[in-house]
């Protein structure tokens, strides 16, 4: 993922998308297994990490209509199989799927936090060296 999202100089706003639509899914899934099976998870499993931010409360707004009329859809479509694939390959089950995606998610959700204008939301995800 990293590569993938470095060599297509992912927006951060894509990779977002992306992120939310695979965690739904693992969500929905994980939840009716839970609602059959009468038992629950973690929160950190369940919900998305808290945010590690300053009190500084950043009020942006911007057209959500313009924003989704720019992205790339064949380029999430790419990342979204990539995901896709890699979480089969690795045979990974609902919850191991859904931590590995709740730290990606996490690292979108603070440079999203962090965004004052629509140029920000297509800047590439930065993704730390160490990552």
């Amino acid at each position: 993922m990293v590569n993938l999202i470095n060599q297509l100089s992912m927006p951060l706003v894509e990779v977002s998308l992306v992120l939310q639509k695979h965690i739904s899914g693992l969500m929905k899934s994980l939840n009716q297994h839970l609602d059959e099976q009468g038992t629950s998870v973690p929160i950190k499993v369940s919900q998305p990490w808290p945010l590690d931010m300053d009190g500084s409360d950043t009020e942006a707004s911007f057209s959500l209509e313009k924003v989704l009329n720019i992205i790339d859809a064949q380029r999430m479509d790419i990342l979204e199989t990539l995901i896709r694939v890699t979480l089969i390959e690795i045979e990974a089950s609902l919850i191991e799927g859904l931590l590995a995606l709740r730290s990606w998610e996490h690292l979108a959700r603070t440079q999203l936090a962090s965004a004052t204008g629509p140029g920000q939301l297509f800047s590439p995800l930065e993704v730390p060296e160490d990552w």
